[in-house]
């Protein structure tokens, strides 16, 4: 599915992944909804968060 990315991914790597933009990326990781973390000011996703949040996302909520 991601085989194509690092086990690190930078926000424009995520969003490319999730076909998303920018300011839906910062906002997933801001609340918290997809896992990442900061070096300075640069967010990092690791490949595993990314994948948990789209199985997560894929759910059917009734």
């Amino acid at each position: 599915m991601l085989e194509a990315y690092c086990d690190i991914l930078s926000v424009e790597e995520a969003c490319e992944a999730l076909r998303i933009g920018a300011n839906q990326a910062y906002d997933l990781l801001n609340s918290g909804k997809l896992k990442g973390y900061r070096q300075g000011r640069v967010w990092k996703i690791p490949k595993q968060a990314l994948i948990e949040y789209i199985v997560e996302q894929s759910k059917i909520k009734l």
